[in-house]
């Protein structure tokens, strides 16, 4: 009988105990040897305390073949697990809104700094008055008529490129932020997959 499994990249767990096949991946099967390949024991998270764990698919494989040996298992996803304990904390919504504050003040004073200081270095107010001189034959300081549109452009130009307003999503894309913290993940649990694995390789070696 065929066994299909799809482990997924990294899976968290708030509570100590067994951890099970249908716990950090897909089978597909026939539905009783399916249920019986879900239910099957990976590992144990005894510790108290957050730690990371890695399940490789070989593993998984070995699982099910000493617990229903004589079926061919396939394997369609992801070849390491990474499975996270983390201990539940209690949420403290004055510290979670007070780290929003200050982030979002960080953010404003940042990127308002870094376009005051790309208007500064590329002379944008002399430009704006020669864009006045060229179109009106008068020379002013800080034409309005140019300014203001400028300004509501950068506005909304920073809105369409987030993909936000408020809340709500433009559109059903990506924003450039949740490209950039996908990639980060992906970044940080290779290397975390690549330090366990190493971890695990030197355990095996040392016995």
């Amino acid at each position: 009988m065929d066994i299909y499994i799809k482990p997924e990249k990294k899976i968290k767990f708030q509570k100590a105990g067994t951890v099970h096949i249908k716990d950090i991946a897909e089978i597909y099967s026939e539905s009783t040897l399916r249920k019986k390949a879900e239910n099957i024991k990976i590992m144990e998270i005894k510790e108290e305390k957050n730690k990371c764990y890695l399940i490789s698919v070989i593993d998984i494989i070995n699982a099910i073949d000493r617990a229903l040996p004589g079926n061919t298992i396939s394997n369609v996803g992801e070849m390491d697990t990474i499975v996270e304990y983390e201990k539940p904390r209690k949420k403290n919504k004055i510290w979670l809104y007070t780290k929003i504050i200050f982030v979002a003040l960080v953010l404003f004073a940042g990127s308002a700094t870094a376009i005051m200081s790309f208007h500064s270095d590329a002379q944008m107010a002399t430009v704006f008055e020669n864009y006045y001189y060229i179109f009106f034959g008068e020379r002013i300081e800080n034409p309005a008529i140019i300014d203001l549109p400028y300004a509501i452009g950068l506005a909304a130009g920073i809105v369409v490129f987030f993909n936000h307003l408020g809340n709500k999503k433009l559109t059903s894309d990506p924003t450039p932020i949740e490209v950039e913290m996908s990639v980060y993940e992906d970044d940080v649990n290779t290397n975390i997959i690549d330090t366990l694995n190493k971890e695990k390789n030197n355990g095996s070696n040392n016995t």
